[in-house]
């Protein structure tokens, strides 16, 4: 089993829209629209990436940053003060199109920045990935399919035709898909792409992402795997950054959840479909962990899903 395209299948990203970015020195955009996880690809120049917690990245032109967990961050002129950066979405608000900032001949930088959502924020995989993936056009550091792919989203932000919004969004899926393959060659700390690097915790991860329902315990999964109870354990904790258990109580409620939102099903059908023989088990694990009871939680997710709709047929009249 293909683990991460099994994951991404669940996550279900979806665009949310791309804009260009012509940006003078000094500058400063900030990117904190909650539920929008983003990715940037410095065309041009070079910026800095700032974290919340005052963390600075330094990029450089064919760069590549994504943030699958939506954190929020900081595009600045290298040593500016951005104390007053323009929000990106109020810049992109007050924009038409999609080429944001100054024309040709005054821009220092050049960013093309995506935005997708998931229909999973609370997803296990997603909640253990890094809050963001940097991977460098280094010439020193050749990742011969990262040039192509900037060249072809360049091309396509600057002179896009017919189909243009299309061709972005699956530019933006090869990228975020061969982000997280490289990070996962590199990766010196624990979560979940660090555990696809280990044999043994990825065939875990793999069955349990094919068959969450299935009576687990520790011992079990250690036997499907081929090592003992202890040495499983450890090696399952050091590599995701939780154990194995607590790793499948996420996965079941997030399966839940979406069975919650998207079928009619009864509670206690849902149950069985994620692995309680009990549906007053299944109750009491998914209000413990999610804060609503599970007839609660759907009622709450019918009434955005409404909402968003009628919000969406009134933007359409206007």
């Amino acid at each position: 089993m293909d683990v991460l395209s099994a994951v991404l299948r669940e996550l279900r990203f979806e665009s949310a829209g791309y804009r260009l970015l012509r940006l003078d020195a000094p500058f400063g955009v900030v990117f904190d629209k909650p539920g929008v996880r983003g990715m940037h690809v410095l065309v041009r120049g070079q910026c800095e990436l700032v974290f919340d917690d005052g963390t600075i990245q330094e990029l450089t032109a064919g760069d590549l940053v994504v943030f699958p967990r939506g954190d929020f961050h900081t595009l600045r002129s290298p040593g500016v003060d951005a104390s007053h950066a323009v929000p990106g979405f109020d810049f992109a608000a007050h924009t038409p199109g999609p080429k944001l900032g100054t024309d040709d001949s005054g821009i220092d930088t050049v960013v093309v920045c995506g935005g997708f959502v998931t229909a999973e924020p609370d997803h296990p995989a997603l909640l253990g990935m890094p809050r963001a993936v940097h991977v460098s056009g280094d010439l020193d550091r050749p990742r011969p399919w990262l040039a192509p792919l900037i060249d072809a989203l360049a091309l396509e932000a600057t002179d896009g035709g017919p189909g243009s919004e299309l061709a972005m969004a699956r530019l933006f899926e090869v990228l975020l898909i061969r982000a997280l393959r490289d990070h996962n060659t590199r990766i010196d700390q624990p979560g979940w792409l660090a555990g696809l690097r280990d044999p043994f915790v990825a065939s875990a991860l793999a069955a349990l992402h094919e068959d969450p329902a299935r009576p687990w315990t520790l011992a079990g999964l250690a036997r499907t795997v081929g090592l003992s109870r202890a040495s499983f354990a450890l090696r399952f904790t050091s590599h995701v950054g939780e154990p194995a258990m607590r790793y499948l109580l996420g996965l079941r409620i997030q399966r839940a959840k979406a069975l919650l939102r998207e079928t009619h099903d009864t509670v206690a059908t849902i149950a069985t479909q994620v692995g309680y023989q009990s549906d007053v088990a299944f109750a009491a694990a998914f209000k413990r962990e999610v804060g609503a009871a599970p007839a609660a939680y759907r009622r709450m997710a019918i009434k955005l899903r409404t909402s968003a709709e009628e919000a969406g047929m009134v933007a359409t009249e206007q």
